[in-house]
């Protein structure tokens, strides 16, 4: 069963991969070609689409301030707000997918 689900989990990633950006999507590989970073525009492309399947649009347009702003990923994560926490724990999984698929 867990199988079946990680199978499904990296189907569906990888046809947003494949799907046109979002506006959202679209700040993120915008604030990943900005960044200090040395990334590249492949890099950041595949960024943006992962974070197409693992972040709303609202977390995808916060999340790229952080890129500038590091300090404000930080506040996040140090918040006791639920919503925060939950953020955070979206960050963190989109973060560890991104490392996945666009390696």
């Amino acid at each position: 069963m867990t199988r079946i689900l990680l199978a499904v989990g990296a189907l569906s990633i990888g046809l947003a991969l494949f799907a046109p950006l979002s506006p959202a999507s679209a700040d993120i590989e915008r604030a990943c070609k900005q960044s200090d970073r040395s990334s590249s525009r492949s890099l950041c492309t595949c960024i943006g689409r992962v974070a197409d399947a693992k972040l709303s649009r609202s977390e995808q347009r916060k999340v790229a301030k952080w890129f500038s702003d590091p300090d404000q990923a930080q506040e996040v994560r140090q918040s006791s707000s639920v919503s925060d926490n939950r953020l955070w724990k979206r960050y963190k999984d989109f973060g560890q997918t991104a490392a996945q698929v666009c390696s």
